[in-house]
């Protein structure tokens, strides 16, 4: 009989280990996402609306929550519905209103005609990364990460991440648009290809991979000529944060060697003498209904992210400071 108690009560422990291990109950908020929230809250990059509304403290369990969220119905002043309600941390949805001002509504005229009406999007959940127990808490724990799966466009058509990262041409120009644009605005950004856990969604967050907060990751890297902003006379919502340096690697990273639209040789974006490369750029007409709108004559634009980012340039603010490091795990 004893046996069987001992037995019954070692099973009850060590169920009771494994539902405490489902978030890292040793993890600490980092005093950096309080600054960073003071800070956009203090220079008033969110505005209250009926589509943005404040809430109240998250305080947990354990290190998740914000101080002050955000409801989040609709974006862009109510033009864009949302699939499902968001619940944001001030800079996280400063950044994704700039983003989808700057290059989501943008890149659907350029590559559709028309505007992104709809988003499916993820956002506040206090799990791990990767919803893995015990792992590192993911960025979505504190309110600073957005997961997109798919943009419904103004006439109904929907362009989902994981059918359009390799669907039509306009599907994928657009995407591959999104996707540098949040690269330059988010300090992780990971599409398809980037890991086995974002083949069906755009992951942006605003992470410190570094004390400074001057490092970033942008995964897969991706041989494409953006169309946005080419002739450098495009203007934005507001200015973007300081251009970052890659951070050191902490997955492996799968490099897109492809051209997303097929077998295009671009032998003028080449040397003479040097065999030709292969370089998306924009389709000259969108193979569905839709048909591109005309974009004016540019000079030949170079690559987007080719090279390392270089240090900011003099006259930025400095980032917030910031004690603690970031860890090593996988992401995200």
């Amino acid at each position: 009989m004893w046996r069987g108690v001992i037995a019954f009560s070692a099973l009850a422990l060590f169920g009771a280990g494994l539902t405490g291990c489902a978030l890292n109950k040793f993890e600490r908020r980092d005093p950096w996402r309080d600054q960073a929230e003071q800070s956009c809250l203090s220079k008033g990059l969110v505005q209250t609306t009926e589509f943005v509304t404040p809430a109240k403290e998250i305080d947990g369990p354990d290190a998740c929550g914000m101080r002050q969220p955000f409801r989040v119905t609709r974006l862009g002043g109510g033009s864009v519905a949302l699939k499902q309600r968001m619940t944001l941390a001030c800079p996280a949805l400063s950044e994704a209103e700039a983003w989808l001002a700057d290059t989501i509504q943008p890149a659907a005229n350029l590559y559709f005609g028309q505007p992104v009406a709809e988003i499916n999007a993820g956002s506040y959940a206090c799990r791990g990364r990767n919803n893995q127990a015990g792992a590192k808490l993911s960025e979505h724990s504190f309110g600073n990460a957005v997961d997109i799966m798919s943009f419904t466009l103004a006439d109904g058509h929907v362009i989902t991440v994981k059918g359009g990262w390799r669907g039509t041409e306009a599907e994928q120009g657009f995407l591959r648009e999104v996707f540098l644009g949040a690269c330059a605005r988010f300090t992780t950004v990971l599409a398809p290809g980037s890991n086995v856990f974002h083949y069906d969604h755009i992951h942006v967050d605003l992470a410190r991979h570094d004390p400074r907060g001057l490092r970033r990751i942008c995964q897969p890297l991706i041989k494409y000529v953006p169309q946005l902003g080419a002739d450098g006379g495009r203007a934005l919502s507001r200015p973007r944060p300081p251009e970052r340096q890659p951070a050191p690697p902490q997955a492996p990273v799968d490099v897109e060697e492809d051209d997303p639209y097929g077998l295009t040789p671009m032998s003028k974006h080449q040397p003479a003498g040097q065999p030709a490369t292969r370089l998306a750029t924009q389709p000259t007409r969108a193979p569905s209904a839709y048909a591109s709108a005309p974009a004016p004559q540019r000079p030949a634009p170079r690559p987007a992210y080719a090279q390392p980012f270089e240090e900011p340039a003099p006259g930025f603010e400095e980032p917030l400071p910031l004690s603690g490091t970031v860890g090593s795990s996988p992401i995200y």
